[in-house]
């Protein structure tokens, strides 16, 4: 674990899957009859976490992955260590069970910020979490060269929202890929503040093949 690092307390906000991609799409037709479908279809539905990493198979599955393996959160909110953000009721547990109604209101919002529906739950979830907080870092598990969550949840967090520097010039699958790694060795990523960071920048060399150096 880096240094400096393990001593604070920390939580992690994890990006959403595209429910509009194929995977998203495929699941919530007719004609699925996958077992996430079904779960989806029934009164219990399926929880969010199961439900993303379905849809980004290897993306969000890492983000879930190495936060559910590294989130340390304060006492005031221990069973709050990850939270997800969604297009229409701000940030939410993992563990949340979503129905395909719940999922297809997912469908209809733009995750934009000039789209109300989208920004509004999202702040006033934050600015809640934040109130409860108290010293703990928040790390974002997403693109910070984006608009579309660094804007909402810098006015909230501040200096505290965090990101893992190895995320720059990384495309999703290669970020997947480097968390499900890191967690797998029980080694935490180096974090900086999003505030004044650079958000963009040369692509780094392919991560090696499990099993080589």
């Amino acid at each position: 674990m880096p240094d400096g690092q393990a001593r604070r307390s920390r939580i992690f906000l994890l990006s959403p899957a595209n429910v509009n991609g194929s995977r998203g799409t495929g699941v919530r037709s007719e004609a699925s009859r996958g077992a996430i479908a079904q779960q989806l279809r029934s009164s219990d539905g399926v929880s969010l976490g199961e439900l993303f990493s379905f849809i980004s198979a290897l993306y969000f599955r890492g983000k879930l992955t190495y936060a559910r393996r590294f989130a340390a959160p304060p006492a005031c909110v221990e069973d709050r260590g990850i939270h997800v953000i969604t297009p229409n009721a701000g940030l939410r547990s993992p563990d949340t069970r979503v129905t395909l109604d719940a999922v297809q209101a997912f469908a209809d919002e733009d995750i934009d910020i000039s789209n109300p529906s989208y920004r509004q739950p999202l702040e006033r979830s934050a600015s809640r979490l934040a109130d409860d907080l108290g010293d703990c870092d928040v790390v974002l598990l997403g693109s910070i060269a984006t608009t579309k969550y660094v804007d909402v949840l810098m006015n909230v967090f501040g200096d505290r929202l965090l990101f893992p520097v190895d995320f720059v010039g990384r495309g999703d699958m290669s970020r997947g890929g480097l968390l499900l790694r890191q967690a797998a060795k029980g080694e935490e990523l180096n974090y900086l503040p999003v505030a004044g960071a650079m958000r963009r920048g040369t692509r780094p060399a392919r991560l090696p093949r499990p099993g080589t150096r």
